[in-house]
């Protein structure tokens, strides 16, 4: 399709009039044939066709999601888009996530006009496991694995780290990798780690890219300058063209944040703020009153 992801029909091999019982039996044979646990020397290709076929039972299951699917394809449950990129959507309006080996949500920029854009997929392997009453097939071929959540700072996730943490009562070290994302899971020889981020108090993540607010003077807007911009590795000086109109975008290549899967680098992107002044002295007063004669 357009966004290049298959057909949600084509995944689990029914028509668009297949009957409920139909997706069942269908969803049944490809979620069995395609679990993780049955495929230990492709186990990431496995979690991707998983992820695939409980995405597409989850939509084709449900009456109002599949009418939406059926009119408007995955663009029915796809975010706005980020800002400057196809769609309009703000990043500014909140974060979202991206996908990894353990993540299964997508952020919501809004903006398409879909009542499921920015829909959060739940758990592919919770829906397998409650498609069969709450058990696994499989689950005498694994040790049960347990799942834990840590909580991180922003610069953690972004540049990695180390942490010392107690699972089944023993002290252990575990290497969290650079760009990990909020929600994402890290699976470890004998338990699942849940990623939580606590926000920075200046920039905003959507996927590898991040966002910051800067404010500029008046005049600065008006007639350009030179400004100080925090990235994440330092602060580096950006021009402001004359008539720089509050809300501006400026994007600086590759200070963004490395991706865990390539480690190809995201993107920052610096909203520009113009400031304006509570207070006037007599000869600003003055001086504004002659651009307002001038029609400025």
């Amino acid at each position: 399709m357009a966004n290049g992801k298959s057909d949600y029909y084509d995944i689990l091999g029914v028509t668009k009039s297949a009957s409920a019982d139909e997706l069942k039996r269908a969803y049944r044979k490809q979620a069995l044939e395609w679990h993780p646990d049955r495929h230990k020397d492709d186990k990431e290709a496995a979690e991707k066709r998983f992820k695939e076929i409980n995405e597409a039972y989850q939509v084709l299951s449900d009456p109002q999601k599949k009418s939406a699917y059926d009119r408007f394809g995955h663009q029915a449950f796809e975010p706005g888009g980020g800002f400057g990129r196809a769609g309009g959507g703000s990043p500014f309006a909140g974060q979202g996530g991206q996908w990894g080996p353990f993540t299964y949500t997508y952020s919501t920029s809004g903006g398409d006009g879909s009542p499921f854009a920015g829909y959060d997929f739940s758990d592919p392997f919770d829906i397998f496991e409650s498609f069969f009453g709450g058990g696994n097939p499989f689950r005498q071929t694994r040790k049960q694995i347990q799942r834990y959540s840590i909580a991180i700072d922003f610069m953690e996730a972004v540049n990695g780290v180390e942490k010392e943490v107690t699972v089944e009562g023993k002290r252990r070290k575990i290497k969290i990798p650079a760009g990990v994302d909020e929600g994402q899971r890290i699976r470890f020889d004998d338990f699942i780690l849940s990623i939580n981020i606590r926000p920075h108090e200046l920039f905003e993540r959507e996927a590898s890219d991040i966002y910051i607010k800067m404010e500029i003077s008046f005049s600065t807007a008006i007639l350009g300058g030179t400004i100080e911009v925090p990235t994440l590795d330092g602060s580096v000086k950006i021009k402001i063209r004359p008539g720089t109109q509050s809300g501006t975008v400026v994007r600086l290549r590759g200070k963004g944040i490395a991706s865990i899967q390539s480690r190809a680098k995201g993107d920052e992107y610096v909203r520009l703020l113009i400031q304006t002044p509570d207070h006037l002295t007599r000869e600003q007063r003055d001086l504004v009153n002659g651009l307002k004669r001038e029609g400025l």
